[in-house]
């Protein structure tokens, strides 16, 4: 059973090709069946196992296929890490860069070896037939 100050965290996906976002919260107060989240979520504190991973959680109140799992480290760093995506995808979509920022791109690239064969430019031929 959850207890005042336990740590929760929600995982949602908008589609398939979405990224993991990561919601947390804190348990603020308890009922006799429910514990109110920090956010107003209310969660049946009664543990369950997840129809997704057979892992353990508690399923919120008003849908019983949203499941809330205790927070750990692991969970934080992937948290983290996810973030960290949406950062860049979103800095990327909101930017247009001019040909000087692609260019230190793509040198910054090509230092790190992680441009592929087919992406050199010395590869590249304006003959249409070659």
């Amino acid at each position: 059973m959850l207890k005042v100050g336990d740590k929760l965290y929600n995982v949602s996906q908008n589609g398939f090709s979405d990224f993991m976002r990561y919601t947390f919260s804190e348990v603020v107060r308890l009922t006799k069946t429910l514990a109110i989240l920090e956010n107003g979520e209310r969660i049946r504190n009664i543990k369950t196992t997840s129809a997704l991973d057979n892992d353990f959680c508690y399923s919120q109140a008003n849908n019983r296929w949203v499941y809330w799992y205790l927070v750990s480290e692991e969970i934080l760093q992937r948290a983290e890490a996810e973030n960290e995506k949406i950062a860049v995808r979103d800095w990327f979509a909101d930017r247009s860069f001019s040909l000087e920022e692609k260019r230190m791109i793509y040198r910054l690239f090509k230092e790190k070896g992680i441009l592929s064969n087919n992406e050199n430019p010395k590869e590249h031929s304006l003959d249409p037939f070659q």
